[in-house]
């Protein structure tokens, strides 16, 4: 068993600041109690606990305020991606069956059997609930999907136990200070924001909440000594990096970590953050494993420069294979204990070892480097785009036979798809990009298509992904 998170920190530290939004400021006793009024409206509309909730809301004090309330009645939480279309959301609604689909203000076309509005909760009158003191740390805490090779996403199992122990991995790593706050402009609904709220919680730590990434904005509260840790992918780093040199200026020694995720740093990227004094620290890590499985110490940042770090102190990981290169597998409290659903019988975990399909090395003094993210695999922008799931939209399209994905390198977003097509009936380029638009999220459509007559496969009939750069 473990404490209530949020109700041990409440009494450990009542003052301290837990949110900073646009200006205003929340203390964890503030945070507490608007939890659990939240927790008694829910109650009122028949919301009880363990039932599983989904919610579609952008990233705001308001949510952080939905979250905790949904876990002080002992809710599971589905984390609904608000930047995917109403076809690929309604899948992983139809897949995890929650009991009730919670939507913030905005205009949300998606449709549920039993959907409530946060207004239509904070409307409502309260219902006393009894709030547990302690949580087992087998309880679900989130649900959070993530795609597979097939395509088809899966819905991940995040316990209690899976996110303390990411935390306090983590917290070792970089040590815990009083003053710390985290500037927070990763979406909620990813692990990599959410890990942040948990971190904030048994830390006793302020988190600066981001609506949306601002890279003037994020470097102004940095240069101001307002925040001293930040979460950050590559193509996000670098418009820091930018900013800053274009106002020829260096990060304060106040700032202690910049966590890069999502993929591997371009070595020019780490460069020009040393230059301008940005203590970047380079992870590893995945929605399986409630955030990172390695972090780069501060130390070793230059002399290991490149390298995804070591295992974080409860985790362990090997390189499967007998080649130097191989298949990277994680085991540790952090990992999933497995998926809901259509996924639910498949086991994460072989032999204890979660096997993440990702190629990576260890070096004589074992630091870890990521040297692909799965062989398809296309990151843009820190987002995994998976070729099989934009395939499988495109062959959606009457005039489509089949379709073979790839990713190019894209000064921008690191790499972007682009799509191979073999037709069976007449469709243009443009015809194909408007209905994708209906299909995927933004981010994930091709940012072309090239019609040819045949895809390259190999003897047992898969796409050769790899081949479709020669037809380039």
């Amino acid at each position: 068993m473990y404490p209530n998170l949020l109700v041990k920190r409440a009494s450990l530290t009542p003052n301290r600041s837990a949110i900073i939004f646009e200006g205003r400021r929340w203390t964890f006793s503030q945070l507490k109690q608007e939890a659990i009024d939240f927790a008694e409206k829910l109650h009122m509309l028949g919301i009880n606990k363990g039932m599983r909730i989904a919610i579609l809301a952008s990233s705001n004090p308001q949510l952080v305020t939905v979250l905790h309330g949904c876990m002080q009645l002992g809710c599971e939480l589905v984390m609904l991606n608000e930047r995917l279309t109403e076809e690929e959301l309604l899948y992983q609604l139809n897949d995890s069956q929650p009991d009730v689909l919670l939507v913030d203000g905005l205009n949300r076309s998606l449709m549920y059997v039993n959907r409530l509005s946060f207004d239509e909760i904070i409307a409502a009158p309260n219902k006393p609930i009894k709030i547990d003191s302690e949580w087992s740390k087998d309880r679900t805490i989130t649900i959070m999907y993530t795609s597979g090779t097939t395509g088809n996403p899966k819905g991940v199992r995040q316990t209690l136990e899976n996110h303390v122990m990411s935390a306090t991995g983590s917290a070792l790593n970089l040590g815990v200070h009083p003053n710390d706050c985290w500037l927070c402009a990763m979406p909620l609904f990813h692990i990599s924001g959410f890990s942040i709220l948990m971190r904030s919680v048994l830390y006793g730590m302020t988190v600066s909440l981001h609506t949306k990434f601002n890279a003037e904005k994020a470097t102004e509260e940095i240069l101001n000594g307002t925040v001293t840790r930040m979460s950050v992918v590559a193509v996000t780093l670098e418009r820091i990096i930018s900013v800053l040199e274009e106002r020829n200026l260096a990060i304060p020694d106040t700032f202690q970590s910049m966590l890069v995720g999502g993929g591997p740093v371009p070595l020019n990227y780490l460069e020009r953050a040393i230059a301008r004094n940005i203590p970047v620290l380079q992870t590893y890590g995945m929605t399986e494993t409630s955030s990172q499985t390695t972090t780069l110490s501060s130390e070793d940042a230059i002399r290991k420069l490149g390298s995804a770090g070591k295992p974080l102190f409860f985790a362990d990981i090997r390189i499967s294979g007998e080649k130097e290169k191989g298949e990277i597998c994680i085991k540790g409290p952090h990992v999933t204990k497995g998926y809901v659903g259509a996924a639910s019988s498949k086991n994460p975990q072989v032999d204890g070892w979660l096997h993440t399909g990702d190629i990576g090395y260890i070096d004589d003094e074992g630091y870890l480097y990521v040297v692909d993210r799965r062989s398809d695999l296309i990151i843009s922008g820190g987002e995994n785009i998976y070729p099989a799931e934009v395939e499988q939209a495109i062959v959606k399209h009457k005039a489509v036979k089949e379709a073979g994905v790839t990713g190019i390198k894209d000064d921008t977003w690191g790499q972007v798809p682009i799509a191979f097509v073999v037709l069976k009936g007449q469709v243009t380029e443009e015809e194909l990009k408007s209905f994708m638009k209906t299909q995927l999220a933004t981010y994930k459509q091709p940012v072309g298509y090239y019609f040819i007559d045949e895809l390259p496969r190999n003897a047992s009939n898969k796409i050769l992904r790899r081949k479709l750069h020669e037809y380039l």
